[in-house]
């Protein structure tokens, strides 16, 4: 009699061990990787807008690369994973859309124009775009196969004025970094640019600015690994979120 209590209570006690032991539970949203190409000059904006995504969208890793638009346009063409490019200029755009890689139309989501950016309190004294061809000036400019370098070059053709830079940098950001740090004494960057460091350095407007405005186009990339994603993300930068973030910061809205 005790032998067949005993058994009977094991059995209960391993019954109760299988049917106690709660499920697993399982993540309703896995981890997922969205990778972002954008121009160097949107650096600011999109790492705000990255913070707002992931907000928005639980277990969504937002990966930023930085870079010359025509840089990363070109890692694209030689196959470089990204689910969305955002551009500086509509030609570097158009290396990846004549590749075929852009799913449907690029949209322009926001515009930009050059300025130019000196030591705090503008120390020699520059007012315009002619002082820059000065002798006695170091002047930094974007490399010429760059938006902003070739934005640069669209203002000396309609002004008659060539400039003698010291250095052709590899992107925005780097040209206002050689200002900031005291290596030149002038640079022609974006108004953004300008604004993102503050009392670091002196924006000087010029009227010519407004003959090479930069429009941003925004597309999502036909092999997308996260199409729907990117898709959302665009949404972001060109609605009014985005749009707000990007007004914020200087950026003109889209045409």
């Amino acid at each position: 009699m005790t032998r067949r209590l005993l058994a009977v209570g094991a059995a209960v006690l391993v019954l109760a061990g299988c049917g106690g032991a709660a499920p697993a539970e399982t993540d309703p949203s896995p981890a997922r990787t969205l990778t972002v190409f954008a121009a160097a000059s949107l650096t600011d904006v999109f790492t705000e807008l990255e913070t707002r995504f992931e907000a928005d969208n639980p277990g969504v890793d937002v990966v930023l690369n930085y870079g010359a638009s025509s840089d990363l346009a070109q890692q694209l063409v030689n196959g470089g994973p990204a689910d969305v490019f955002a551009a500086a200029s509509a030609s570097t755009m158009a290396t990846v859309t004549d590749a075929g890689l852009v799913e449907g139309t690029p949209v322009v989501f926001a515009r930009n124009r050059l300025q130019i950016v000196t030591a705090p309190g503008n120390p020699e004294g520059i007012a315009g775009f002619a002082d820059l061809a000065r002798p006695d000036l170091q002047v930094v400019v974007c490399a010429p196969q760059v938006p902003c370098g070739a934005a640069v070059e669209r203002i000396e053709t309609a002004t008659g004025i060539t400039l003698t830079p010291v250095s052709e940098e590899p992107d925005v950001r780097s040209t206002l970094g050689r200002v900031t740090t005291g290596n030149a004494d002038a640079g022609l960057v974006y108004v953004t640019d300008v604004g993102s460091v503050g009392d670091a350095v002196e924006g000087v407007d010029f009227p010519e600015a407004e003959q090479a405005v930069t429009d941003y186009p925004i597309g999502v990339l036909a092999t997308a690994p996260q199409p729907e994603l990117a898709r959302a993300f665009a949404d972001l930068v060109s609605g009014a979120d985005g749009q707000a973030v990007l007004a914020g910061a200087g950026f003109v809205g889209a045409p």
